[in-house]
């Protein structure tokens, strides 16, 4: 078993070199999207990741409850592909609805807490192969606004817990893998 965070910004080849590494394991693909198509650009990005997908791969669509879908399809005869957290932390940050002001104290809603910490928890339970992409969103400026701000600092922080439980981790920069924790297979 091991678990693999690949970390990367926009457009920086993340997801192209997960796939890769996901389909060279040699063994089931199990593709977990979080991204949801609330808007049309959104309805693109997710149709060219789709197409870009082999048809054989099985994909399944968890905008909130990833423990679950990693726990239930996490297995040793296959690899599942998380792609990615960063999107799911989006989902479960706007999963109340709620307009947050421009300033002061962002509370998180409880599906939040709930559903970060049993992920977590599954990543120390998973049996089987598992490779998650995330976006490294703290190398540029402090982003304008309180929401921004809170979501940056949470997707740092599940950013450094999700790569103290993964054996392996790679930065994607401009298509080319670095590796930060553990060695290439």
């Amino acid at each position: 078993m091991t678990r693999t965070l690949v970390l990367g910004g926009a457009r920086s080849g993340k997801s192209a070199y997960a796939e890769r590494r996901a389909a060279a394991c040699g063994k089931d693909v199990i593709y977990i999207a979080t991204a949801q198509a609330g808007d049309l650009e959104m309805q693109a990005r997710i149709e060219h990741h789709r197409q870009r997908r082999p048809v054989h791969w099985v994909a399944v669509e968890e905008p909130l409850a990833l423990a679950d879908a990693v726990l239930a399809w996490c297995a040793p005869h296959n690899v599942v592909l998380v792609d990615c957290l960063t999107l799911w932390l989006s989902n479960l940050l706007f999963s109340d609805a709620v307009d947050f002001p421009d300033v002061g104290v962002i509370a998180l809603p409880q599906v939040f807490h709930q559903q970060r910490a049993q992920f977590l928890q599954a990543l120390l339970e998973v049996r089987g192969e598992l490779v998650l992409v995330s976006n490294e969103v703290g190398m540029g400026v402090v982003p304008y606004g309180a929401v921004s701000r809170r979501f940056a600092d949470e997707a740092g922080r599940l950013n450094q817990e999700v790569a103290a439980r993964c054996e392996r981790v790679v930065l994607v920069a401009a298509g080319l893998p670095l590796s930060l924790k553990g060695r290439e297979c």
